[in-house]
């Protein structure tokens, strides 16, 4: 751990390296916690019902609440997803990896993703929560 990300992943000792995620991470530091964040933007206004462009903007939001606290997607420990619709998850795989490199950075986050029914918002397909730690 350093200055700038009091974090670190964990992976136990002969396990294969996860591709998207981390299997653990340690973090000392300043908590932050972020709310379920969907794919509407400051004003609540979706600007596409394409999953892939839902979860850019979602994770947008992520970054945004991290940006406001002092912080930035080095500091995010924990993350999860919950989708209405898991194939429709999937094939957006590789514009969702892309928006998640562009705006976060960097995959050692524990991370969950769920198939639920629905989402409080209708029109909505993804919400992302997440936990950083900020350095003290």
């Amino acid at each position: 751990m350093n200055g700038d990300n009091p974090a670190q992943a964990v992976l136990p000792e002969g396990w294969p390296r996860p591709k998207g995620y981390a299997n653990g991470v340690v973090a000392q530091g300043r908590m932050l916690f972020i709310a379920g964040m969907i794919g509407w933007d400051a004003d609540g206004r979706f600007h596409t019902d394409d999953f892939g462009g839902q979860a850019r903007q979602a994770l947008q939001n992520v970054a945004d609440v991290l940006k406001a606290a002092g912080g930035s997607g080095d500091n995010i420990v924990r993350m999860t997803w919950y989708v209405t619709d898991k194939r429709e998850y999937l094939a957006a795989g590789r514009e969702v990896g892309r928006a998640f490199r562009e705006i976060i950075g960097h995959y050692d986050i524990a991370m969950t993703a769920v198939e639920v029914k629905a989402l409080i918002e209708d029109r909505a397909k993804v919400e992302i929560e997440a936990t950083a730690v900020l350095p003290s």
